[in-house]
């Protein structure tokens, strides 16, 4: 019969020679109590660390269970469509002392978004400037004939030939020179100096997130994009005489703030010039609604001591790469839910990027901006913006890892839409689908809400809702009503998820 010893228990007061871990455990010969005492201390430090690590290991589990019961809404849609503004909407809704701690960090983005245009003015003031007068100031071809492409000329008392308006405009060039200089500078300080966030052709400048914090000290780097402690470390600042002092960066934007001062008058003359003008109404010159906004508003954000105000900054424009995740707390009928809202880069290169956020989203609201029939994609100037957008659309519904994700539909920037329709600007020109339905508000948004109504009936395999707003996300009282709205829809799916209700 084979005879085996029994292994020792780990509880066990007594040792067996050929037990290894009590080899290991078992006090050095010869010892001294110097050394007892140093070998105690080590073991005790190894505990610690050991019980840190266990506690750590718990948190996370912890963190992992709680983000599972957290709410991940997804702001979708192209470049240019209102997703980063609505999420300003967010961000003064539930977070509102975040954007009043970034509020300062908006100036260069205002000086960045008035400089941009200016120089978009000149060129394509240059572009035309051959074009001839008639008697009564309506501008004509090149070679005489009418220009009927747009809206016509309207009546008023600024003719002029093409040789006045070249001097004219050669001089406030010359004039506003300084303040075109510091577009390059200004775009840096928002890159951080990052040679691939650079400007398009449009003058929309790449930033990555969190640019907030560039230019500012290492002690001042918290905001609601970086941290959940943004309240507390605004408190602290307020308390601290040491942010009273401009940063260093800074110097560039008061430099900026000065000269923007000195020409103010001249950046008027320049919007207000006959010839500008009439390149605007023959839409030979388009801006975007963000740089008339800043244009029109010259005198107020030029004034010493310019601070933006909540207008200025859900109007400011700058593009930002990649998925910025905003964190902040929702509360309904006493319970408080945290909600991770993502705002992704619409460009069509940054799609990519917004699939790794698919498999576990709660929520989606999809950005279709009706304004935008007249315009085609940057990346592809031979695709319009209204069918990018509904084959994107498409692609958001008939995804997989969505199925089961709310779906909101945003009909964007209907302010801009309706200012287009009284302008005279026709639909039909540039959706030809469109036909011959009437020019009008109403039967514009119709013909649009049909087509992406369409699509999710085609691709809605599991039997969801879609819920559809007309929207200006810059009206921030219209716009904190519809996110009340969607707040509450999205609130009932989760709660039904969570076997609640």
């Amino acid at each position: 019969m084979i005879r085996t010893s029994r292994p020792p228990s780990v509880h066990s007061t007594t040792t067996e020679v050929g037990d290894p871990f009590s080899a290991q455990l078992r006090p050095p010969p010869g010892e001294t109590e110097n050394d007892r005492q140093l070998r105690l201390q080590q073991e005790a430090e190894a505990k610690r660390i050991s019980d840190s690590i266990d506690e750590e290991l718990k948190q996370d589990a912890r963190r992992i269970q709680k983000r599972k019961q957290d709410v991940k809404l997804l702001l979708l849609g192209q470049a240019e469509s209102g997703k980063s503004t609505l999420q300003k909407q967010f961000q003064l809704m539930y977070k509102p002392n975040s954007l009043e701690e970034e509020r300062l960090s908006w100036r260069p983005v205002v000086y960045y978004n008035i400089v941009r245009p200016i120089r978009r003015i000149f060129e394509v003031a240059d572009a035309y400037i051959d074009l001839d007068y008639d008697e009564d100031g309506s501008l004509d071809g090149p070679s005489g004939t009418p220009d009927n492409s747009g809206l016509g000329s309207t009546s008023g008392d600024h003719s002029m030939d093409s040789s006045s308006a070249e001097r004219e405009l050669s001089s406030l060039r010359l004039r506003l020179s300084p303040l075109l200089a510091t577009e390059a500078s200004l775009a840096e300080r928002l890159s951080g100096g990052n040679p691939s966030a650079t400007s398009t052709s449009k003058g929309n400048l790449f930033v990555r997130s969190g640019w907030q914090l560039l230019g500012k000290s290492k002690r001042d780097r918290s905001s609601f994009t970086g941290g959940r402690n943004s309240v507390e470390a605004a408190t602290r600042r307020s308390e601290d005489p040491v942010y009273a002092v401009v940063p260093e960066a800074d110097k560039l934007i008061e430099e900026v703030a000065v000269i923007l001062s000195a020409c103010q008058d001249d950046i008027r003359e320049l919007w207000e010039h006959p010839h500008v003008r009439k390149l605007r109404e023959k839409r030979r010159l388009r801006l975007e609604e963000w740089a008339e906004f800043f244009l029109d508003n010259i005198t107020r954000v030029s004034t010493t001591g310019y601070i933006p105000t909540t207008d200025d900054i859900l109007h400011a424009r700058i593009q930002t790469m990649g998925v910025a995740e905003h964190v902040f707390d929702v509360s309904l009928h006493g319970r408080t839910v945290t909600w991770h809202l993502y705002d992704v880069g619409g460009a069509r290169g940054q799609r990519h990027t917004w699939v790794p956020y698919f498999d576990d989203a709660s929520a989606i609201i999809f950005m279709a901006p009706v304004s935008a029939f007249d315009q085609y994609l940057e990346e592809d100037p031979r695709t319009n913006r209204i069918d990018d957008s509904l084959q994107l659309f498409t692609h958001i519904c008939s995804h997989q890892l969505l199925k089961h994700a709310h779906l909101v539909l945003f009909l964007n920037k209907t302010d801009v839409l309706q200012a287009k329709i009284a302008r005279g600007v026709r639909v039909s020109k540039y959706i030809t689908s469109y036909g011959d339905r009437p020019n009008e508000f109403d039967s514009v948004v119709n013909y649009f809400r049909a087509h992406f109504t369409q699509v999710h009936k085609r691709n809605n395999e599991s039997m969801r809702v879609l819920y559809t707003h007309l929207t200006s996300v810059v009206d921030k009282k219209a716009t904190q009503s519809v996110i009340t709205n969607v707040r509450d829809s999205i609130f009932r799916v989760y709660l039904k998820s969570a076997a609640l209700v």
